[in-house]
């Protein structure tokens, strides 16, 4: 973005510069920003953005669209695999992600059946097993990088065992995957739209074998059972059963990563907090919530407004792509109160963030995450007594953001 379009200290001049130097770093105080400024910001690139609490929870709760095609003004930052037809689109368009009711409805209903309470609590065992040799490990080298060695190893196997996703296929699906999850990304540049579109087309062909072969080999996992999901008749097409289990596969450990290595830095950089965990064990549901809230693993939801949507006297018309920025509104003073800033375990409300977003489109993994964050947080702490950290660096991203690298030293 050019320095013409950098903050400035007017509403009316104001722009929001999520590319300005260290935004990806910390961008907390642009946050803090664009609340007192513009808090229903639109901006020159042809999106709007909410940023306070009570209107992001509003927008999350309405019935506006996530679906493209109500789109009357596309976002100039928008990649351009929204001109380019469906085969182009991630995942065709066909996940739980870009579909509305009823269609939204039927597919979740098909899909949620692994996803129930009891399904999920049944993981807690092999949770806590990859998390105690994580942490064997660690102990036994003495320094580690918390994300190459727990957070992202936990939920990729979590997520790949659940599917059923043989071994074989690891390596590449973790580099097509990193590669997908920037197309939530603004403002990519055409090399990168060009890569994304390719990783799409092969993990497409990729997932479509493996499901082949799931119809002549079933086993005890997510994607046999999604070939046999009936609800009165109805089950998912080919094309609609590939985009779920890429969909799946994505969300089952892209966004899980940032909130484990997120949280355990949050830890790390507030010892008084981290020795709070290890006297009060039965915090940690609690401080699941919290770390959802302090640094929220996805930054931004999108809505497109299927008519006239009201907000703080303002009026975003139809057919517009509208942001809700779930990390600002995390941050709230409004909402949250002066401390809104500061990471407190026990805070009350935490568990109003608004992190896995409300609605019908509420987060189906959410379980999932929290159950993964919980073990290893408390395992975690009740294991080192408080580690020293060498060196972090997020991974630069404006919306699904995390630490790349969290190396530290165990005593």
């Amino acid at each position: 973005m050019t320095d013409n379009l950098l903050p400035h200290h007017t509403e009316e001049a104001f722009v929001f510069n999520p590319f300005a130097d260290g935004f990806t770093d910390n961008p907390y105080p642009h946050y803090a920003e664009l609340r007192t400024i513009a808090p229903v910001h639109e901006h020159p690139l042809g999106f709007w953005i909410l940023s306070r609490y009570e209107d992001v929870s509003k927008l999350q709760r309405s019935g506006h669209s996530v679906d493209e095609q109500y789109l009357t003004h596309l976002p100039a930052w928008k990649s351009d695999s929204s001109t380019l037809g469906k085969e182009n689109r991630l995942m065709r368009g066909l996940s739980i992600l870009d579909q509305d009711p009823p269609n939204h409805t039927r597919l979740r209903r098909l899909v949620s059946k692994a996803f129930t309470r009891r399904a999920v609590d049944a993981l807690e065992p092999r949770i806590e097993t990859l998390v105690d040799e994580a942490l064997d490990r660690i102990a036994e080298a003495g320094r580690a990088d918390l994300v190459a060695e727990l957070a992202f190893p936990l939920p990729f196997t979590v997520i790949s065992e659940m599917l059923g996703i043989p071994v074989v296929e690891h390596t590449r699906l973790r580099e097509l995957t990193g590669t997908l999850v920037r197309a939530l990304e603004p403002l990519a540049d055409p090399r990168l739209q060009a890569e994304i579109r390719s990783a799409n087309h092969e993990l497409t062909a990729i997932v479509r074998e493996v499901t082949n072969w799931k119809r002549d080999n079933p086993g005890d996992d997510l994607i046999t059972a999604l070939l046999a999901a009936e609800h009165d008749g109805d089950m998912l097409s080919e094309d609609e059963l590939i985009a779920q289990v890429m969909f799946l596969y994505i969300a089952g450990h892209e966004s899980t990563v940032n909130l484990l290595a997120g949280g355990l830095l949050a830890l790390l950089r507030h010892p008084d907090q981290l020795r709070l965990l290890q006297e009060e064990p039965g915090l940690a549901t609690n401080a699941v919530e919290e770390m959802l809230r302090y640094d929220t693993p996805v930054h931004l939801m999108r809505r497109i407004t299927i008519e006239p949507f009201s907000v703080h006297g303002e009026e975003i018309p139809t057919g517009r792509w509208v942001l809700s920025c779930l990390a600002a509104a995390n941050r709230d003073p409004e909402f949250w109160g002066a401390d809104a800033d500061e990471l407190r375990l026990n805070r009350p409300n935490a568990h109003q963030n608004v992190s896995f977003g409300a609605g019908v489109h509420h987060c189906l993994g959410a379980a999932l995450a929290r159950l993964e964050a919980r073990v290893t947080f408390t395992r975690f702490v009740q294991r080192f007594h408080l580690p020293a950290v060498e060196e972090v660096r997020w991974n630069g991203r404006i919306n699904v953001r995390g630490p790349a690298k969290l190396s530290i030293v165990v005593r």
